[in-house]
């Protein structure tokens, strides 16, 4: 087993060099908050992804409602009892739309208002 008083002084010298940038706290700052802003827009994108899923399958759903109601009032005739499903089907469309529109400017908000981590990096590296 090699002795630590043996090691090569440029070697140290490195390690301590790396240590105390990767521990001085300003980069121990800037990369927090740089991952605290990759979190909060990584849960912004996840939220304007499911209110995109939930958009696609409510019309998904409304497009088929207004198939069978279409269907039904073809060969029925019986608008009363048919035309007003095809118009809840088309508002549920519409109201998710709104959801969606919402969410998205929302999250986009939220990440427009969370700070970014600042750029402190560059000038520890430059003294």
């Amino acid at each position: 087993m090699s002795d630590l008083s043996t090691l090569n002084a440029q070697l140290l010298d490195s390690i301590k060099q790396v240590r105390s940038a990767v521990s001085y706290p300003d980069i121990t700052i800037e990369t927090g908050s740089g991952k605290a802003f990759n979190f909060v827009a990584q849960a912004a994108a996840m939220a304007v992804q499911d209110a995109t899923d939930n958009l696609r399958n409510i019309s998904t759903m409304s497009t088929t409602a207004i198939g069978v109601a279409m269907t039904q009032l073809i060969s029925s005739g019986d608008v009363q009892t048919w035309g007003p499903v095809v118009q809840v089907a088309q508002t549920l469309v519409r109201n998710c739309a709104v959801d969606f529109q919402t969410i998205g400017t929302q999250a986009a908000e939220v990440l427009r208002s969370f700070p970014p981590a600042m750029s402190n990096v560059v000038a520890v590296f430059n003294d």
